[in-house]
C-alpha cells in the first residue's frame, strides 16, 4: 500500500503558526479533507484535490479519507489548532475502529498549536500551572456532563480553558457556565476572553468573574479562567508555578 492518512493541525489562524512538518505534508498530499473553512486555508495547486465538507459529518469525512488512502491516495485530514484537541484525530480513529477492512491504512497525527495555547501566550501565562480544557458544546455529549465536569474542575481549583463557549443555537448555556463558576469561585477570579486569536481580528479582554457576561464569548472565542492564585501584572495574566 502506498496511500496514507495524515491528520494535521493548521494552528489557530496565523499561517506563521503552521508547523514546517504540517506544511511539508500538505506539499506531498494528493487530497485534503476537512471542514469547509479549514480546507479553504490550504493553497490549491495542480495534483491536489480539496474535499471540503460540513461541520457535523466528521465520521463520514474520516471514512472518506481512509477509503481514498486505501486506494493509494496520500490524504491529509486538516483541523484548526491541534487535531487531537476536540478535532479530527479522534474521529479518524473512531472511523478506523468501525471499519476493520481499512486497518492496514497507515495513520499519522501531526500536532499543531491549539487555540488554547495561542490564547494563553497572547495573555501571558494563565495556564502556568495545572489546568484543564473543556468543550462547552453539547453536540456530542449532554450538557449535564459539561456542568458536572465544570463543577469538579472549579472545586479542584484548576485553571480552565473553554472551547466553543457560546453559539447562536445555545446562547443561554454560557450564562449557566458563569453561574456555576460563581458558585465555586471568588468574584475576583480572573477570566480572559480571547477572540480570533493569532488573526488580524484578535481581541483579548480580561475581566473578573464578577464582571464577566455571557455576551463576551462566541464561537471564535477561547475563554481562559484562572485558578485562585492567577493574577495580573500590568497588561499580563499569569498563574504562578507554585499555585
Amino acid at each position: 500500500m502506498t496511500g496514507a492518512v495524515i491528520i494535521a493541525g493548521l494552528g489557530p489562524g496565523d499561517s506563521a503558526k503552521v508547523t514546517p512538518e504540517v506544511a511539508a505534508a500538505l506539499k506531498q498530499a494528493t487530497d485534503v479533507v476537512g471542514y469547509i473553512p479549514y480546507v479553504a486555508r490550504v493553497t490549491p495547486r495542480p495534483g491536489l484535490t480539496l474535499h471540503p465538507s460540513d461541520n457535523r459529518v466528521e465520521l463520514d469525512r474520516a471514512t472518506h479519507a481512509l477509503e481514498m488512502a486505501a486506494k493509494g491516495a496520500r490524504v491529509v485530514v486538516v483541523s484548526s489548532g491541534d487535531p487531537g484537541v476536540f478535532a479530527m484525530a479522534s474521529a479518524v480513529f473512531e472511523a478506523l475502529e468501525a471499519r476493520p477492512d481499512l486497518a492496514q491504512v497507515p495513520v499519522t497525527v501531526l500536532p499543531g498549536i491549539t487555540a488554547m495555547l495561542a490564547a494563553a501566550a497572547a495573555a501571558g501565562a494563565p495556564l502556568g500551572h495545572d489546568f484543564c480544557a473543556i468543550n462547552l458544546s453539547d453536540n456530542l455529549k449532554p450538557f449535564a456532563l459539561v456542568e458536572r465536569r465544570l463543577r469538579l474542575a472549579a472545586e479542584a481549583d484548576f485553571a480552565m480553558a473553554f472551547y466553543n463557549p457560546r453559539s447562536k443555537s445555545r446562547p443561554h448555556q454560557f450564562a449557566r457556565v458563569l453561574e456555576i463558576l460563581r458558585e465555586s469561585c471568588e468574584p475576583t477570579r480572573i477570566i480572559t476572553f480571547a477572540r480570533a486569536v493569532s488573526t488580524p481580528e484578535q481581541h483579548l479582554r480580561t475581566v473578573t468573574l464578577a464582571e464577566a457576561t455571557e455576551d463576551m464569548a462566541d464561537m471564535r472565542t477561547v475563554v481562559l479562567v484562572g485558578n485562585s492564585a492567577t493574577r495580573r501584572i500590568g497588561p499580563y495574566v499569569y498563574t504562578p508555578r507554585s499555585a
